[in-house]
């Protein structure tokens, strides 16, 4: 089954978890610290945590910092050719993807927003990849169109779909092993973004 269909069968806490995995991978580009989504992931364990999920979330953009504009998620320019700073994009992406997360924790709202940080978490892996993607665009690799992809989007598209898996294979239970995942995930993009760091000192 595809990234696309996977999320369109998700129930509402999949699709928070979904969302806050591919915020949390990203989290070493906003300079936040392993356990700064701790509370979100909390929150998700019963459903009385969504009542208090904006205000979790508010802390968590409160610790960030930073100017949180409008998401838009879309495939830009310089995803496709290159072309300007990508690391730069990158950040703005995993800035959006926290700026767009619902204050509720409502299915539609939270529906909208993890299909945006799906896009966003695979367009940030394929700026931040050494290797060139050779796909079109990051739509086809949620289609299940994966020939030719660049290793570091190989994995993110890996663990999207464990994750969604997991959360609809075993519920509530599936939380830690997503969580597991997601980690293993932030692992490697905070790797990625010291490497870099270590070529522009």
């Amino acid at each position: 089954m595809s990234l696309v269909e996977l999320i369109g069968q998700a129930d509402e806490r999949g699709l928070a978890v979904s969302g806050l995995a591919c915020l949390d991978r990203c989290i070493p580009l906003l300079g936040g610290d392993d356990e700064v989504l701790r509370p979100l992931w909390a929150g998700l364990a019963d459903d009385a945590g969504a009542a208090e999920w904006g205000e979790r979330l508010e802390q968590v953009r409160g610790k960030l910092g930073g100017e949180f504009g409008t998401a838009d998620g879309g495939d830009g320019g310089s995803d496709a050719d290159g072309s300007g700073s990508g690391e730069d994009e990158a950040v703005l992406l995993a800035r959006r993807m926290l700026a767009a997360a619902p204050v509720e924790r409502s299915a539609a709202g939270i529906r909208v927003w993890a299909d945006a940080c799906s896009v966003a978490a695979l367009r940030i892996h394929r700026l931040l990849d050494p290797l060139k993607d050779a796909g079109d665009s990051v739509d086809a690799r949620r289609e299940g169109r994966t020939e030719g992809m660049s290793p570091l989007v190989a994995a993110e598209l890996r663990r999207q779909i464990t994750v969604l898996e997991l959360l609809a294979g075993h519920g509530p239970a599936g939380l830690r092993p997503a969580l597991e995942v997601s980690t293993e995930g932030r692992r490697v993009l905070r790797a990625v973004v010291s490497r870099k760091s270590r070529r522009r000192g």
